[in-house]
């Protein structure tokens, strides 16, 4: 590709800047002089315009360059001083005056301004053609605009031909760099960082990823939209974000100076995060095909069929263990379907579920957790493995990284699908992890029964549940009729309410006034259900004993329903 070399041009593509100091070198500004201003020859120029109003703010955009006759000279000194006043507040380009026309001088307070604002004053000293003048810029700005969009075009076919044949993010990166000559920094959640050109020293690899983690990662916004960071020695860091799936996997930067043209560099940073976008997500894809022999040991694992450690450690790719040097969690994700039209929505919900799936295998990559994932209908079982950071290191820690997976996971969660998730107790042993998935189960099942310990993820968070779920549903459903039977039938055929009375004034530890509170009724209300209560239960009912079976029952009331 090579730079375009009409203009001013920021590197070999950055896009193609008409200066002031350019315009000067055109044919037809020959005859002109700069009489003024001289320190604002930098200025870009983006369109020309014949202007002989005094009123000019509303006609004057950001980098006009204007032609007059000068006209508004003819005005007292105040009102002369307004019309530049208000061209240097609109940030124009310079201001051309032809002599000879209107006016044969250009006053000293005018160049007084010009000069103190750094505003290019052009003169010409003899009669011209301003449609010659429009004519030119303005051809040279259209021809080149229109080259601009044919590199463009050129470079986003280079992208595609690279995502169709491999899935090279350095092959991206690299045809990035050859199209700018600037630095290209490649920032991923779920790959190694990468530099094109291969910067030297660590320090200033880590001073950009600094960046990255500071300003861009802390901020749930700026992970999804494109910024400009400062870096030291007077550099700006342009970034954009490649997300997948909702998910933002990676940033891709330039590193350019505060005075380069931003607009055809950042045109060039979208298309390359578009097309790191599409070979990311096919690389996942890939990915997901490549590891679909894991489910096989998932399901060794829950029949109990993968009784050697080294074995199973060897199926997961991990390295020949020593004794308690790794956490193991095993744990579930479920779905449900909040809406739709059942049939006509399935291939809707089977693809959210997929990309469910992927944005979950990204986030425990990202979180450097090992994991095998297989998805079993509405459910994902999960079995993840990190190594231990120190002989300290507790298992509340790897808790504490699957909460934060949970709830990322749950934040673009997709409207179809609700999701709930549940663990297992951390162990060292792989092979014990079908105890894990056990646990995970109950605790599903306890979370979406009990209102107490809804969103609850971990086993040994779920309390006196953990001894309940381990009776037998027959046994426990005999204790219930034993202890709440009587109760259970009499609200069943006169509506009294007296199960919810009794569960509140366990709860209010006897406390009358806290219960009526409690369930909003009058106080003589709720004396006629604790009479009623006394009656079916005996007077008994309050003894430390049967007041045990008694909130027993009423806590494991929920999990039979």
């Amino acid at each position: 590709m090579s730079p375009l070399n009409q203009g001013g041009c920021d590197g070999k593509m950055g896009g193609f800047t008409l200066y002031v100091k350019d315009v000067l070198q055109r044919p037809v500004f020959q005859r002109a002089r700069l009489i003024a201003g001289a320190g604002g020859t930098g200025r870009k120029v983006g369109w020309v315009h014949i202007l002989e109003i005094a009123n000019v703010a509303p006609f004057v955009t950001k980098n006009d360059l204007i032609l007059t006759t000068g006209l508004w000279l003819r005005h007292y000194e105040q009102q002369r001083l307004s019309y530049m006043q208000q061209l240097i507040r609109q940030e124009a380009a310079g201001l051309c005056v032809e002599l000879g026309t209107s006016i044969e001088n250009i006053p000293g307070e005018i160049l007084e301004l010009a000069d103190a604002s750094d505003f290019p004053l052009i003169v010409f000293e003899q009669p011209v053609r301003f449609v010659e003048i429009t004519q030119d810029i303005h051809g040279l700005l259209i021809n080149q605009q229109h080259q601009m969009l044919k590199d463009l075009e050129a470079f986003s076919r280079r992208l595609q031909q690279i995502t169709l044949q491999s899935t090279d993010v350095n092959a991206v990166l690299h045809v990035l760099y050859e199209y700018t000559g600037q630095q290209v920094v490649y920032h991923s959640t779920v790959d190694t960082n990468k530099f094109v050109p291969r910067i030297v020293t660590a320090s200033s690899a880590d001073e950009i990823t600094a960046v990255y983690r500071r300003q861009v990662e802390a901020s749930e916004t700026a992970q999804q939209e494109a910024g400009v960071f400062a870096l030291p020695q007077d550099r700006l860091l342009l970034t954009q974000p490649v997300i997948c799936l909702g998910q933002t996997l990676a940033h891709v930067g330039l590193i350019i100076s505060p005075h380069q043209a931003q607009d055809r560099i950042t045109l060039l940073l979208d298309y390359t995060a578009k097309s790191l976008a599409s070979l990311l997500l096919r690389m996942l894809f890939l990915e997901e095909k490549m590891l679909r022999d894991q489910n096989q040991l998932i399901q060794d694992i829950l029949n109990q069929q993968a009784r050697d450690e080294e074995e199973a450690r060897a199926r997961m790719g991990l390295r020949p263990s020593k004794q308690g040097e790794m956490w193991f969690a095993a744990g579930m994700i479920e779905t449900e379907v909040t809406g739709g039209d059942g049939e006509l929505d399935r291939d809707k919900v089977e693809s959210d579920q997929q990309d469910l799936l992927v944005r979950l295998r990204a986030l425990l990559k990202k979180h450097a957790l090992h994991n095998l994932l297989m998805q079993k209908g509405p459910r994902i079982y999960m079995l993840c493995a990190r190594e231990k950071a120190a002989r300290d290191d507790k298992p509340a820690e790897l808790q504490q990284t699957l909460r934060k997976i949970v709830e990322r996971l749950q934040l673009p969660a997709e409207p179809s699908l609700r999701l709930q998730a549940g663990f297992g107790l951390i162990r060292t042993r792989m092979t014990d992890m079908h105890k894990g998935f056990k646990e995970a189960e109950q605790v599903l099942e306890v979370s979406s029964s009990v209102a107490a310990v809804q969103g609850g993820l971990f086993y040994d968070r779920i309390g006196v549940y953990r001894l309940l779920k381990s009776i037998p549903a027959e046994t426990l459903a005999s204790f219930i009729s034993d202890q709440l039977g009587q109760l259970m039938a009499y609200d069943q055929e006169h509506h009294l309410h007296l199960l919810q009375t009794l569960d509140m004034y366990l709860k209010c530890m006897g406390s009358k006034n806290d219960t009526a509170k409690a369930l909003f009724i009058h106080r003589q209300t709720l004396y006629n259900r604790l009479d009623k209560l006394t009656e079916i239960l005996g007077e008994n009912y309050l003894e430390p004993e049967r007041r045990v079976c008694l909130e027993m029952a009423l806590l494991a009331l929920p999990l039979l329903s």
